[in-house]
């Protein structure tokens, strides 16, 4: 039929379409009894939800239709049957403020089936669910296939084998290749359904674009501009010499309205040259006694330039006990404070510095936000835990002195973006502290990495800096993609994982 076809359109069902609608329906339901609405129905249905009624024509012939209601959809039993979803075929259960498209109807006609108009159907309920701010789309799919099996296996059975492709099922087969999810068996779903013995599935499609209303003044930000800052290591006379070159950066990335600006790893670290006659264990402890006040200039300055500063990390004492610890500063004056969990060998054996013991994602105004430092990156269990909690943006801010250690914290730092479908940022420091020990060199490249998939660069980096040179580095990300990413991406790393074989949970702390 191909090479006749003149035309395929995609049509609001109108009632003048009555006639070849019901001559369609009685064709593809001809094992059903009663199995077209009739005109009081349809007229209803286009009256209540015009946008909910489609029809898809070929040569101006109707091919195909699909018939919707918006509904409460907590008001309904999860058990619940096609006659209570439609109110006794009235449609008296469309709500406008309803949450979810509630399909109930869809189908292609016989001569028709093999050039996916039904696919074309289903994009437009998803696109009108998206346009609507719905929760999604249910419905209840016929099995018809069901009752050449169902001496031998049971309904949930039935879908098991479908979907290993044991047994055929041609409706429930197309549903799941077009993003429907099986959630529950129905029984008695519809009435005269002889070949699905009156069970039918739940099949589910989750809005990903779904928001809920927000009754403050709040806008949700999907496109974050990041502002990494690759730091040059030279000597401070003293704190405010120091904390005028991080206004300045800050200043920089916030003209070019950054959402975040990331510090690198013990940026601070200068500090400690006036104290180098001190073995390094003191010296890193008079260092943790800038701590409180950077803390406080960094959010302050998060208030005036309007950004959320991510504090990289600085020496911080704690009941005696030494940590390296950063702070979100946020633009809205808040603060919250995370650790570095994995000390390394020559933190552990040169400064005495123990590791941390919280780990966490932060909620800011530009959505969940996890952060390891360095060494951390390089354990792929924590940064699994946060994307577990929702985190869409990773920031790593580190510190390396040779080429073959950057080289550790960037591909880890890279694949953590690729297994945990996120963004990840990694800002590092540059050049050299000669009168400092323990900080001698530094080597860095910042970079901004993202998943590896058609939507994103495909060698998995959004952008990058010059290696060791003092600079800035911004780039926008888009969160939205990830949530495609998560729904529909060639391969999607977070829900085809085998929880059945494994799981992987946070110990409580005693």
């Amino acid at each position: 039929m191909i090479e006749q076809i003149e035309n395929i359109e995609l049509q609001y069902l109108t009632i003048d379409d009555y006639k070849a609608l019901k001559a369609a329906m009685i064709q593809v339901y001809s094992n059903i009894p009663n199995s077209y609405w009739s005109e009081a129905h349809i007229k209803s249905l286009i009256d209540k939800f015009p946008e909910g009624q489609v029809v898809i024509k070929v040569n101006n012939e109707l091919a195909g239709c699909a018939l919707s209601i918006m509904v409460d959809y907590d008001s309904f039993d999860e058990h619940h049957t096609y006659k209570e979803i439609t109110g006794n075929y009235t449609f008296d259960t469309h709500r406008k403020d309803g949450d979810v498209l509630y399909g109930i109807d869809v189908f292609i006609k016989t001569e028709y089936r093999g050039l996916r108009l039904g696919r074309r159907l289903y994009d437009y309920r998803k696109e009108l669910a998206e346009k609507l701010n719905l929760k999604g789309i249910a419905f209840g799919g016929r099995i018809p296939n069901y009752h050449k099996y169902s001496e031998q296996v049971s309904p949930k059975e039935y879908i098991e084998k479908v979907k290993r492709k044991e047994i055929h099922d041609p409706v429930l087969n197309f549903q799941i290749s077009n993003d429907f999810h099986p959630s529950k068996i129905l029984k008695g779903y519809l009435e005269g359904d002889e070949a699905s013995n009156e069970f039918a599935v739940l099949l589910e499609w989750d809005n990903i674009y779904y928001e809920k209303a927000n009754k403050k003044a709040f806008t949700k930000k999907k496109i974050i501009r990041l502002g990494l800052i690759q730091w040059q290591m030279r000597l401070y006379k003293d704190l405010e010499e120091l904390m005028q070159q991080a206004e300045y950066f800050i200043d920089a990335v916030s003209a070019y309205r950054s959402d975040f600006a990331l510090f690198p790893e013990f940026f601070n670290a200068p500090l400690m040259a006036d104290n180098n006659h001190l073995p390094e264990s003191q010296a890193i402890r008079e260092l943790a006694k800038f701590t409180p006040q950077i803390v406080q200039r960094f959010s302050e300055l998060a208030i005036t330039y309007n950004i959320n500063v991510i504090t990289g990390s600085m020496p911080e004492i704690r009941d005696e006990l030494l940590y390296n610890v950063g702070y979100i500063c946020k633009r809205d004056g808040t603060t919250e404070r995370y650790e570095k969990l994995h000390v390394t060998p020559d933190e552990a054996k040169v400064w005495g510095m123990q590791g941390g013991h919280e780990l966490k994602t932060y909620d800011t105004d530009c959505g969940k936000i996890g952060v390891l430092i360095c060494y951390d990156s390089e354990f792929p269990e924590l940064s699994r835990l946060l994307a577990d909690e929702g985190m869409d943006i990773l920031f790593i801010p580190f510190l390396t002195d040779t080429q073959n250690g950057y080289s550790r914290v960037r591909h880890c730092a890279q694949a953590r973006a690729i297994e945990n479908e996120c963004y990840v940022a990694i800002a590092g420091s540059v050049g050299n502290l000669p009168k400092v020990h323990n900080m001698d060199i530094q080597f860095a490249q910042s970079m901004v990495f993202t998943p590896c998939d058609f939507s994103f660069p495909a060698n998995g980096i959004k952008a990058e800096a010059t290696t060791n040179t003092e600079m800035i580095l911004i780039a926008d990300v888009d969160i939205d993609l990830l949530r495609e990413l998560n729904q529909f991406g060639s391969v999607r790393n977070l829900k085809d994982r085998r929880t059945d074989l494994f799981e992987l949970k946070k110990r409580k702390q005693t």
